[in-house]
């Protein structure tokens, strides 16, 4: 789990555009963007949920056909899923007080990650 507040922040900041939208999108079928308190306390929450959830250790059909063992990754990055839309004000994104931009990768082995912004505004 990894804050992106700030990356994002500024991409839309160094855009020029005042009003408008951003998307934060995730190519691939394990990871996720939402937003989250980033905290300790929810950083520890945040992952037991996810295993209550859709437990590693559970049989899936995905592990048994490619034998990956990444079953449960699929089911949660499908939940929550790939992307998330923020509108932006006055050059800023209008996120509440405790909320931050997080990316989550569900998969069980490391992997690169690229993430997509895009920007409609004015």
């Amino acid at each position: 789990m990894q804050d992106i507040t700030d990356d994002v922040s500024s991409i839309v900041r160094e855009s020029g555009f005042g009003t408008g939208i951003c998307t934060v999108f995730c190519p691939g079928s394990t990871g996720s963007v939402t937003t989250i308190e980033y905290e300790g306390g929810l950083l520890k929450d945040f992952p037991e949920a996810m295993e209550r959830f859709a437990p590693q250790d559970a049989v899936y059909e995905h592990h048994l056909r490619w034998g990956d063992g990444n079953g449960h990754s699929h089911i949660r990055a499908s939940v929550l899923g790939p992307s998330i839309t923020i509108p932006f004000v006055d050059g800023k994104l209008t996120l509440g007080t405790w909320q931050q931009v997080t990316f989550i990768d569900f998969d069980n082995k490391s992997r690169t990650r690229r993430l997509e912004i895009l920007l409609i505004g004015e």
